[in-house]
């Protein structure tokens, strides 16, 4: 059922940028910064590393996101290396001192050992950005719950992240 909610969300922000693309008022912004990811798994583990995402604004206060991230750290003696690939509707209030939050689907692969696996990747998150210039903000703070299937394990893994947004 979530699967399928989140595909039809996804179909729908990609017919509505397209709809959208002749506007003369797009806006892209574009975040990058640093990222703790702390994995569910059994025993569980801290994870150091990066996130990057792109938004297309359909409305000033609804956008298209792409999401990829990065986190690198230890598991039982071994490094490990966990990707994710997401994409999903984006809802904010346009100030300052903007709130928003989002609903991703997409993939995310784990390597550590010579072993891999990938499933498929959901989450749901929020966060705030704050305009420190006028095309530049800073990603005070955004956390999600980023949910994997690894290795026939279902994890619940808590993401924080803070950063530059640039406004294109």
């Amino acid at each position: 059922m979530l699967r399928k909610l989140g595909l039809l969300l996804l179909v729908g922000c990609f017919f509505s940028l397209s709809a959208h693309a002749q506007s003369v008022t797009d806006q892209i912004e574009v975040f990058g910064g640093y990222s703790f990811m702390h994995y569910d798994t059994s025993p569980s583990f801290n994870t150091n590393g990066w996130e990057l995402s792109g938004q297309y604004k359909l409305k000033p206060w609804l956008g298209a996101v792409v999401d990829v991230d990065g986190h690198y750290g230890n598991f039982e003696g071994v490094n490990s290396v966990l990707h994710d690939y997401l994409v999903g509707p984006q809802v904010s209030f346009p100030a300052r001192v903007s709130p928003f939050a989002h609903v991703l689907v997409g993939a995310g692969h784990f390597a550590a050992n010579g072993r891999s696996d990938t499933s498929g990747a959901y989450g749901f998150g929020f966060g705030i950005d704050t305009t420190v210039a006028p095309q530049f903000a800073w990603r005070i703070v955004q956390i999600d719950v980023v949910h994997t299937h690894l290795f026939n394990q279902a994890e619940n893994n808590a993401r924080v992240s803070t950063g530059i947004v640039i406004h294109f």
